[in-house]
């Protein structure tokens, strides 16, 4: 079996459009195409006894066992593969249960599709159940155990912390949009100019002066000193030769630590003589240049929240220990505790694994212990000396019982340190007491605290702590962060719908960020360029701060390769639904391309509307699958699906009479005539007005009013700064050039319809096959091409996408031969020497027409020969003065 190709969904996709992490497998089954599971001699009871837990797998039986019975009857090995990927993936403690494997649409390949929760964890999944799948094809042992932890060792690497996860599931729950900005912890809630930053638990809010306090720990003391907060008494030196002064100025027991340490690095806590105190020194030095040397205050272990000088949550924490049973060794007791469901690795669970590392063995010999010792029963021995989670520690929710007066300290302590979130650790005997009391004090405020002990506290009542960060940076109430998004798709004619919804956009005053397949545009500014109509040119915009209103062209490459770079939008348009691209990716009929675009309308929110084209019957029947509200255009008025619609008080927009208009249940709101707005040539370009009709239902939708939408359209001209590359008409003193993308039939069609009607002596195109389209499809475009024109000269695309260059020219001249096997046709690959070619020998009063992939060079060299022949330089051969 051969691993063809792996990629992973991160958003909306052609699998499914609500689970939108998915790794999409193609896997050529080879020989194994011709051997299904029950043809394979053991390899149910190798399979049974490798993944006894797969009995819980239903498959289409639909009941327990059902995944096994489908084993013993027979399936193919793709299908077992991704049963496979998805227990491996639980084992290692990620449960993920949706997957399908169908054909890819050639003989013994198939689509493996299974969730992920983690990528990189996902990919590892696909590539081991192959091998594990190989191995028990082969009755050959294989030891899963280093699979699991390598799967849990990339989950730990990948995944969001405990903190900024928890505040990122509150924002989903509250439909924020959210984007992970580094392979870290800093995340983007909300889109573009509303967006909202966090990275852990410091926001684009908290006051970067707080932090700065916040790290320095002598700057903390002080400033909560001179507010009569009760602190340790202590000292900071910088120096070894300080150390024995400031020991016997504080007094033992000691605490020590680094000044702008965190997450308990660098800290040893009961020290009770000098020599211990060197050690301690000599640790925190490795943090820090200055070192605290404080007193070490007898009590329990205090955690206090605040966020937005409010205290939501107290925990009390334990460091990771063992409680002696008077027979086991200290080394058995870890190991029985490290036995607790609760505990796994990192933070796959609520706590943490106890791990043995030099300073465990430090503090059992401190104790006079080794790891093989038989403590005492009832004996408790502390295994680390600070209190974190992470280290395998406990932690107590207490949030109820805290003084009013420690809670008062609290919030108080916050607005001192002018922390937003902030995590003040409080060592006393009683938190249900004042520390005035208890010779409590306050040890620690901390900046970027982490919210594991609330979230999930060993004991106590769990707090979700992320809903009042949220409410902090979305206070107002229903609050999304987002932006309006209209995402457009089609076969044909998305660009410009899309470029026109900008323009309209922008009048109107809208900061606008758009994608097409010739770029990414910042408000009006190319930024990048190239085709641009993937998720990752999507998250682009939707990352701009400067953006608030995004027009997204979609294409079938970025949704079958990962996805759609948002989850939800406000507007989804299908312009029309043609054979395009088929063949590739394992799309190889006109419905499955359908089922792609429909992705886009499937994806609007349940406010939103999908304006869908009722001309087009795919396109229409996706009506049937969205959760939105729907609009219809039409270039007929009477078109009956229109009427139906309109009869139900719906919106639609139509082409009747000359003009373009939208109706509101039956009544008519006439925009402009269509051989008013430049863009149409005069109502010529019919396929330019079908691009009009959705725009301008977006824009009556988005509130933009009928007069701002006409001066929109009577400004937006068919231009190379415009319309790169749609329909743009040079004149020059003697002929023409019409450049335009047209790249499949469809289009192809569509621009006869346009060229038909303008009149000429000569029509000569200049056309190009698609290495990436179907035999059938560059015939066909070859045919379209001896229709249009008088004269066709066939040059060669930039990219060749698979084929070769004569293969290409045979297909379109094979179509141009079934149609008129006396056309002239003449070949000159180049893309250059072909328009300049066409120049040289162009007749009085002739239209070239040029089909360009690469728009910006054709539209510099159109734009050169336009120059030359100003300066009186362009030069025509004798027959074609």
């Amino acid at each position: 079996m051969k691993i063809v190709s792996i990629n992973a969904m991160r958003g909306p996709n052609y699998w499914s459009v609500r689970r939108h992490k998915l790794i999409v497998m193609v896997l050529d089954l080879e020989e194994m195409e011709e051997l299904p599971s029950n043809k394979v001699d053991g390899f149910y009871e190798r399979l049974t006894e490798m993944f006894p837990g797969m009995y819980e797998h239903r498959c289409s039986v639909g009941e327990p066992g059902g995944f096994f019975q489908r084993v013993q009857e027979g399936t193919w090995m793709g299908h077992i593969i991704e049963h496979i990927a998805l227990e491996i993936q639980t084992l290692a403690g990620m449960d993920v249960g949706f997957g399908r494997t169908r054909t890819y649409g050639e003989n013994g390949v198939y689509s493996v599709v299974f969730a992920y929760m983690e990528e990189k964890v996902g990919r590892f999944a696909a590539e081991a159940s192959v091998r594990i799948c190989e191995a028990l094809i082969k009755g050959e042992s294989y030891d899963m155990s280093e699979d699991i932890q390598e799967m849990r060792e990339l989950r730990e690497a990948e995944r969001l912390g405990p903190s900024t996860g928890s505040i990122v599931e509150e924002a989903q729950s509250r439909g924020i949009p959210w984007i992970r900005l580094n392979k870290y912890s800093l995340c983007q809630l909300g889109y573009g100019a509303n967006q909202k930053r966090i990275q852990a638990t410091v926001t684009s809010e908290t006051s970067s002066i707080g932090v700065e306090l916040a790290c320095d720990k002598e700057d903390t003391k002080f400033l909560l000193e001179q507010a009569e907060v009760e602190v340790p008494k202590g000292d900071i030196i910088r120096r070894e030769s300080s150390l024995k002064s400031a020991c016997d100025y504080v007094g033992y027991p000691l605490v020590i630590k680094p000044i702008d340490g965190n997450h308990g690095r660098g800290i040893t806590v009961d020290i009770q003589n000098y020599d211990e105190a060197l050690e301690a020194f000599q640790v925190a030095k490795e943090v820090s240049r200055a070192i605290i040397v404080e007193k070490y205050i007898i009590g329990e272990d205090y955690r206090l929240l605040v966020i937005n000088n409010v205290l939501v949550a107290a925990a009390k924490r334990t460091p990771a220990h063992v409680v002696g049973d008077g027979k086991s060794t200290i080394q058995e007791l870890i190991d029985e505790v490290n036995k607790d469901p609760r505990r796994g690795y990192g933070h796959e669970k609520v706590l943490t694994q106890i791990t043995v590392n030099d300073l465990t063995k430090t503090i059992i010999a401190s104790n006079g212990y080794t790891l093989d010792t038989v403590i005492e029963d009832g004996e408790m021995l502390a295994l680390k000396d600070t209190a974190n989670l992470s280290t395998g520690g406990t932690a107590e929710d207490v949030t109820d019982i805290v003084h009013p007066a420690n809670v008062a300290m609290a919030e108080r302590i916050s607005k001192i340190i002018d922390l937003d979130i902030c995590g003040i650790d409080v060592m006393t005997t009683d938190i249900t007491k004042p520390l005035s009391e208890t010779g409590g004090a306050v040890l620690e405020v901390n900046a970027g605290p982490g919210f594991r002990m609330h979230l999930a506290p060993t004991t106590g009542l769990p707090r979700n702590v992320a809903a009042p960060v949220i409410d902090k940076l979305f206070p107002k109430k229903g609050d999304t962060g987002r932006i309006p998004i209209i995402a457009v798709t089609g076969t044909n004619g998305k660009t410009t719908t899309t470029r026109l919804i900008a323009h309209i956009a922008k009048l109107k005053g809208h900061r606008v960020g758009y994608t097409t397949s010739d770029g990414v545009y910042i408000q009006n500014r190319l930024l990048m360029t190239g085709d641009c109509t993937g998720p990752a040119s999507a998250e682009f915009v939707l990352k701009d701060p400067t953006v608030n209103f995004a027009v997204l062209e979609c294409a079938r490459g970025g949704l079958l390769r990962a996805g759609l770079g948002f989850k939800k939008c406000d507007i989804g348009i299908v312009t029309n639904v043609a054979g395009d691209h088929l063949g590739l990716k394992g799309i190889h009929t006109i419905e499955q391309l359908a089922k792609v675009k429909g992705v886009i309308p499937e994806t609007v929110l349940p406010d939103g509307y999908a304006i869908l084209n009722a001309d087009d019957d795919l396109v229409y029947n996706m009506r049937r699958t969205v959760d939105c509200n729907v609009a219809l255009f039409s270039m007929d008025e009477n078109n009956p699906r229109v009427k139906a619609i309109q009869r139900l008080n719906g919106i639609s927009a139509v082409y009747e009479n000359g003009y373009v208009t939208i109706c509101k249940g039956e009544w008519k709101m006439r925009v402009m005539r269509a051989e008013n707005i430049p863009l149409t040539y005069g109502g010529k370009a019919l396929f330019m007005i079908q691009n009009v009709l959705p725009a301008i239902l977006a824009a009556h939708i988005q509130g933009i009013s009928i007069e701002d939408t006409k001066a929109a359209l009577e400004s937006f001209v068919p231009s190379p700064s415009q319309t790169p590359g749609r329909l743009n008409l040079f004149k020059f003193n003697k002929f023409s050039i019409l450049l335009d993308y047209a790249h499949n039939p469809a289009g192809m069609r569509a621009l006869q319809k346009f060229t038909d009607n303008i009149d000429a002596t000569v029509k000569v195109g200049i056309i190009a096959g698609i290495g990436d389209r179907r035999i059938e499809d560059n015939n066909e475009m070859g045919s379209i091409a001896a229709e249009m024109f008088d004269e066709v000269i066939i040059r060669q695309d930039k990219h060749l996408r698979g084929k070769t260059e004569k293969e290409l020219i045979n297909m379109l001249s094979e179509g141009i031969k079934k149609k008129d096997p006396n056309k002239k046709t003449t070949i000159i690959p180049s893309e250059r020497e072909a328009i300049i070619h066409a120049v040289e020998h162009a007749k009085e009063g002739s239209l070239i027409i040029l089909c360009s992939d690469v728009v910006p060079d054709a539209l510099d060299l159109v734009t050169q020969l336009r120059e030359k022949e100003a300066r009186g330089e362009l030069t025509f051969v004798e027959n074609g003065k």
